[in-house]
């Protein structure tokens, strides 16, 4: 036996185990609490509902008539909606000499019910309809509507640096020294950062109606939450070094931090700030569900509708856009951080 292992021997050392029998029961423990919730959210059914639905779109088992198999759901959303046709009669100041780029008109006789006064009965009548169609009009409904989401997140983000950085100021120690008005302030921050966006669109809806207006506030508020807790943990955990000396030559709180701190913590804000413009991205479409504008204002009502190979059309844009922001902010991090 070396030197070495009869050292550590003699003073009692062992290999620590990784797994003891604390460790055991607090697994147990978690599985046991994972099992009694589970069957309370019905993750059972859950299993059972998507294996059939698989099973089901791969021919292998019999489709059951009373639920929708995964196959079924994602073919409705095709062929995806590109066009548009609008009755001419609900277009006011119509002119069809001067048609919008690659439209046309369309006319089609359809049957329509109606009272003959006479009989007092539904009779059928031929009607003649005339339609304007526009071969990429939806398609530039959507792109519309996306502009509007991403101004909604833009503007948001705008809302939530200006709130956030106060509020970030007033929690940090090493700005405020005041222990009220840190707690006064980070509760505040704690209070926004909690509330779910959505739960503030539908109320600010009601305050300003449908429309990006309760959008990007909601989304302000929430960010500024976010921002405000971020900002004031990187303010504090700035290099102390800087602060001191210029204290010590008698600078002031909000002096120290634009001249010490802030060049230290600026590309940490950026990025934060980047985080919460992506998220605003993505949670801008959430929010139309509830009329606060935007692309999922669309997306609800075209769902209601059910006019699936609209939402197709949606779902895609969405996906195409939140792609590459992603791709952009990966960028910018790469730039700045």
């Amino acid at each position: 036996m070396s030197a070495s292992a009869s050292s550590a021997a003699s003073s009692g050392w062992t290999y620590p185990q990784p797994f003891g029998p604390r460790a055991v029961l607090v697994v147990l423990g978690v599985l046991a609490l994972l099992f009694y919730s589970g069957e309370r959210v019905q993750v059972g059914r859950l299993v059972s509902l998507t294996s059939h639905s698989v099973l089901a779109d791969l021919g292998l088992t019999d489709e059951d008539q009373g639920t929708t198999g995964l196959g079924e759901v994602v073919a409705r959303l095709f062929p995806l909606q590109v066009s548009d046709r609008q009755e001419v009669s609900r277009i006011e100041g119509f002119d069809p000499d001067h048609l919008p780029p690659f439209a046309h008109i369309e006319t089609e006789r359809i049957n329509e019910q109606a009272l003959d006064p006479e009989t007092l009965e539904l009779e059928d009548h031929s009607v003649e309809r005339t339609y304007l169609v526009r071969p990429f009009g939806y398609l530039q409904h959507v792109a519309a509507k996306m502009v509007e989401t991403l101004e909604i997140a833009l503007w948001g983000t705008l809302i939530a640096v200006l709130l956030g950085l106060p509020l970030a100021l007033l929690s940090a120690s090493n700005i405020t020294p005041s222990p009220l008005v840190r707690f006064v302030s980070r509760s505040a921050v704690s209070v926004m950062r909690a509330t779910p966006e959505l739960i503030s669109a539908l109320f600010l809806v009601l305050v300003y109606g449908f429309g990006p207006i309760a959008g990007y506030v909601a989304l302000g508020l929430h960010g500024a939450g976010a921002l405000g807790r971020f900002f004031a943990d990187e303010t504090e955990h700035a290099d102390w070094r800087p602060q001191e000396a210029l204290a010590a030559i008698g600078a002031r709180r909000l002096a120290i931090w634009r001249l010490a701190v802030l060049p230290q913590v600026m590309p940490h804000h950026i990025g934060s700030t980047l985080y919460v413009l992506d998220r605003n991205v993505r949670m801008a479409t959430v929010i139309g569900l509830v009329g606060a504008g935007g692309i999922g204002q669309e997306l609800k009502g075209r769902y209601d509708m059910y006019d699936y190979g609209h939402v197709g059309t949606i779902l895609l844009a969405t996906f195409i856009v939140v792609l590459l922001l992603d791709r952009l902010s990966q960028r910018l991090r790469r730039h700045f951080l």
